[in-house]
């Protein structure tokens, strides 16, 4: 596809993140963009005042008509998001009129070609990476293009516009094998934990594709690889190493943590950056900041642009996301939905509350995620003080028989322990009088967080 000759977007998929960065890209263009998705969210809402044309009936009778007329031809792109289920009406009526639809992958891929690309890869971690990255760059005056996983607090997008030769910085996505549409100058890869087994059968077929991905980083460039990954012996003697305890050609050095934030050095090689403060708490976050930070200062960035942009960065919606901060009560959300990420996210809280009781609240998201880390799980959620589950958030999938949270319910470890539904929690929530409260997981409980802060904002302990 020729993107200097589209005319006309519509997005499959319009509300998804990475999808919405791309039609707000073509949007700054000047190029109209419609799309369909299922519901109608506040996220939507705002992509239409910013002048998306949505809508959430799958009608094929929607789709716009200027779009289908004979001289718009070879002048439409069309994208969707694997996560559109095949039965979709709009996705049948467009394949049936013979229009090619394009993966937002191989959308992004396209558009890096004409950048230096710097793109951050992982199972978990890679939002923030790389949304710090685009921040670090940005604050340094580079006005990087960059396509991020999640809403920047700092800049209240997950899409930033920058100049025709600046970096592109991109989320390098491993689901569905998305990321090998990249050809990065750069990159990084934060983690390798099995997940997406729906799509990839075993753990093997996951990290032999993360090999490939890092074999697709240019030699002109640096692939940083967290140490201790499972990867192929001829990448790591290639890769620059980073980590916050075990040795590494990039490391955490002298780290305190000084109320809620860390106050830090970077060893890179015999070069130290030092006193660097990060504006976001978490120890997990402390070391995505290293990964940021290194692959910004081999790409040119200068110590104290780095010094400077670590301590304004305010964080990405969801990740680690303070509600409620009062003295009586600590009220934060998270996008958490693997069980390494839940061990990280609670660890960095009981590291920064540790007199402090913790209650969490989980919705397992995917019935073959949660049948595939049962075990994994129960341990994560065990670390908690006290576990609320919700129901499975199925998105794409149908319902497994005998995968419940119940069933997850029963491996915890401890007794402080129910399963309620999302209309019973904020009610719950007010009753228990939590100290420290997380709400986790990638489904819908995120449309829960402004009724559980209304209801327990008047509560007083």
């Amino acid at each position: 596809m020729n993107l200097e000759a589209v005319k006309y977007v519509y997005l499959l998929g319009a509300g998804g993140i990475g999808m919405s960065a791309l039609g707000r890209y073509f949007l700054r263009r000047g190029i109209p963009v419609a799309g369909y998705d299922r519901t109608s969210v506040s996220f939507t809402d705002q992509l239409q005042k910013e002048g998306m044309q949505l809508v959430f009936d799958d009608n094929a009778e929607l789709i716009p008509t200027e779009m289908l007329s004979p001289e718009m031809e070879g002048h439409v792109l069309m994208i969707f998001t694997p996560a559109i289920p095949k039965d979709n009406f709009i996705l049948n009526s467009l394949i049936n009129k013979g229009f090619k639809l394009y993966k937002r992958a191989e959308v992004l891929g396209l558009l890096s070609k004409g950048h230096p690309t710097l793109a951050v890869a992982g199972t978990h971690g890679k939002t923030t990476t790389s949304t710090l990255v685009a921040h670090i760059l940005k604050s340094a005056s580079l006005e990087p293009v960059a396509f991020l996983g999640g809403v920047s607090v700092n800049y209240g997008t997950n899409y930033l516009s920058g100049g025709k030769d600046s970096f592109l910085v991109a989320e390098a996505d491993e689901y569905d094998r998305s990321f090998l549409q990249l050809y990065p100058h750069s990159s990084i890869i934060t983690s390798t934990d099995a997940d997406h087994l729906d799509i990839y059968g075993e753990a093997n077929a996951l990290l032999e594709s993360f090999a490939q991905f890092a074999r697709q980083t240019s030699e002109d460039g640096v692939l940083l690889v967290k140490a201790g990954l499972n990867l192929p012996a001829d990448i790591l003697e290639n890769a620059v190493t980073y980590h916050t305890s075990s040795e590494a050609d990039v490391m955490l050095d002298d780290c305190k943590l000084i109320g809620d934030h860390y106050h830090f050095n970077i060893r890179i090689g015999k070069y130290v950056i030092t006193n660097l403060e990060l504006g976001l708490p978490g120890l997990h976050n402390v070391e995505n900041a290293i990964a940021a930070a290194a692959i910004c200062f081999f790409n040119g960035v200068s110590e104290d642009e780095i010094r400077k942009a670590l301590k304004s960065f305010t964080g990405v919606k969801r990740r680690f996301e303070y509600i409620i901060r009062r003295d009586d009560l600590i009220y934060i959300d998270d996008y958490a939905h693997h069980p390494e990420e839940l061990r990280a996210c609670i660890s960095s809280v009981k590291a920064i509350y540790p007199n402090k009781k913790i209650t969490g609240v989980f919705q397992p998201h995917l019935f073959s995620r949660t049948r595939d880390f049962y075990d994994g799980f129960a341990e994560s959620l065990s670390m908690l003080d006290e576990v609320i589950l919700l129901d499975i958030y199925p998105a794409r999938e149908q319902p497994i028989e005998g995968v419940s949270s119940s069933a997850l319910l029963e491996k915890i470890s401890h007794n402080s322990k129910r399963l309620v539904t999302k209309a019973e929690l904020p009610e719950l929530l007010a009753t228990l009088k939590p100290e420290v409260l997380l709400t986790l997981g990638a489904g819908d409980i995120d449309a829960l967080v402004e009724p559980i802060r209304e209801r327990l904002k008047v509560m007083q302990r």
